[in-house]
C-alpha cells in the first residue's frame, strides 16, 4: 500500500503532558483511505487532521453503518515506540465489518497504516508515567442515499490523541450497578462487534447508574436477564474461590484484546480460567459467602479497572473491602510492563514502530 503525505502548514500546539485527560487533543495528522465497488481501496493518505465534508444524506448518518477500533502506542524508556497486538485489532475490525456488510481492510494494510501515522506523529507520543498515544481506526459508509442497503462507498480513517489514565482516580476500585431491565446485546445481534450503535444503546444504562452513584453498568444477557456479560465499555472477570470466571465470547460479548491477554497471563500463572456463563444470583451469593475475592474490568482504555462494589436491585456486595486486589494489581503491573517495554514480551505481542 502506497501512502501519500500532505503536509500541514502550521502544526498544533502540544498540550500539557501532565494533564492530558482522555480523548481531548487530536494530533496534527490523520490517515484516510477510500473504497468503492469499482476499484476497492484506493488513495491512502496521511493528511492534516480536521473536519471532513459529508452529504446530509450520507448513509451512516441515517443507518449507522460504522465500526471502529481502539488501541495504543507506547513510549518505551529507551525512547522507542511500540504497538500492542495491532494484528488482533485488525482482525476484529474485519469481523465487525463482515457483520455490518462493510468491506474488509486487510490486516497488513491496517498495521502499515497505523505504523505510518504513529511514525508521522512520533512527537505526540508522550513519555510521562501512565501516558500513551490512543489510536482510533474507524470506518463508515459515505454513499449519499436514503435506503437501507450495503453502501457503494466507504472511508477508513485513523485518528490519534495523547492520553493519560482513563479514570482520573487511577486504579481505585469503582462501584458497579447491575442492569436488570435494559440489555446491551442479544444472540444473533451485533454484540461481538465494535459498532457505534452498541455504545449509543448503552448510554441510558450509564445515565441510570450515575444517578444512583455508580460508575459503570454490568449488563446481563438479553434473553433471560440472568447471566453476567460485559461492564460498561469493558469485559469483566471475577475471582471466585481461587478460579477466574469471565463470560464467553459467543456472539454477545466483545472479544477484547486486553481480555485475551489477561487470560494468557492468568493461565500461565496456573489459574483455572472458566470462560463460562455465570448467573448473577450465583455471583451475589459468592459475594455474601466470602468467596468473591476480586472483580475487575479489562479494556484498552483503562487496561484494568478494579471493582469494589456490586449492586443488583437492592442487594449490595462489597469486594475485597473495597480495595484493589493483589491479583488485579499484578495483572495491571505485568500487562502495562509489557506494553511500555519495562518487562520482557515472551508472547510476541509488541510491534516496534520503525
Amino acid at each position: 500500500m502506497e501512502i501519500r503525505f500532505e503536509k500541514r502548514e502550521q502544526l498544533k500546539e502540544k498540550p500539557d503532558w501532565n494533564n492530558l485527560g482522555f480523548g481531548k487533543y487530536m494530533t496534527d495528522y490523520m490517515f484516510v483511505c477510500d473504497w468503492d465497488r469499482e476499484i476497492g481501496w484506493h488513495d491512502a493518505r496521511i493528511v492534516p487532521e480536521g473536519p471532513i465534508e459529508l452529504d446530509p444524506a450520507c448513509m451512516t448518518l441515517h443507518y449507522a453503518q460504522e465500526t471502529f477500533e481502539g488501541m495504543k502506542a507506547y513510549r518505551r524508556e529507551d525512547g522507542k515506540i511500540q504497538l500492542f497486538r495491532p494484528e488482533m485489532n485488525a482482525k476484529r475490525m474485519i469481523n465487525s465489518n463482515e457483520r455490518l456488510c462493510m468491506p474488509a481492510f486487510p490486516v497488513e494494510d491496517f498495521v502499515a497504516a497505523v505504523k505510518a501515522l504513529v511514525k508521522t506523529e512520533q512527537d505526540w507520543v508522550p513519555s510521562q508515567k501512565d501516558t500513551s498515544l490512543y489510536i482510533r481506526p474507524f470506518m463508515f459508509a459515505t454513499e449519499a442515499a436514503l435506503g437501507v442497503h450495503m453502501a457503494k462507498s466507504y472511508k477508513f480513517m485513523i485518528l490519534c490523541c495523547p492520553v493519560g489514565a482513563y479514570y482520573a482516580t487511577g486504579l481505585d476500585p469503582v462501584k458497579i450497578l447491575v442492569e436488570n431491565e435494559l440489555v446491551r446485546a442479544v444472540a444473533g445481534g451485533t454484540g461481538f462487534t465494535k459498532c457505534g450503535g452498541n455504545y449509543a444503546g448503552s448510554i441510558a444504562g450509564q445515565v441510570k447508574a450515575e444517578k444512583l452513584g455508580y460508575s459503570q453498568v454490568l449488563w446481563l444477557d438479553g434473553n433471560e436477564r440472568k447471566y453476567v456479560e460485559e461492564v460498561g465499555t469493558m469485559n469483566i472477570m471475577f475471582k471466585i474461590d481461587g478460579e477466574i470466571w469471565t463470560a464467553p465470547t459467543v456472539g454477545t460479548v466483545l472479544p477484547g484484546v486486553t481480555r485475551d491477554s489477561m487470560i494468557h497471563l492468568l493461565r500461565d500463572w496456573g489459574y483455572n480460567v472458566r470462560e463460562e456463563r455465570l448467573a448473577i444470583d450465583d455471583l451475589m451469593k459468592a459475594g455474601h459467602d466470602g468467596k468473591l475475592e476480586e472483580v475487575f474490568g479489562t479494556g484498552t482504555a483503562a487496561v484494568i479497572s478494579p471493582v469494589g462494589e456490586l449492586r443488583f436491585k437492592d442487594d449490595v456486595v462489597v469486594i475485597n473491602g473495597g480495595k484493589t486486589g493483589e491479583l488485579t494489581q499484578k495483572l495491571y503491573d505485568t500487562l502495562t510492563g509489557i506494553q511500555w517495554g519495562r518487562l520482557e514480551d515472551k508472547y510476541g505481542w509488541t510491534t516496534l514502530v520503525d
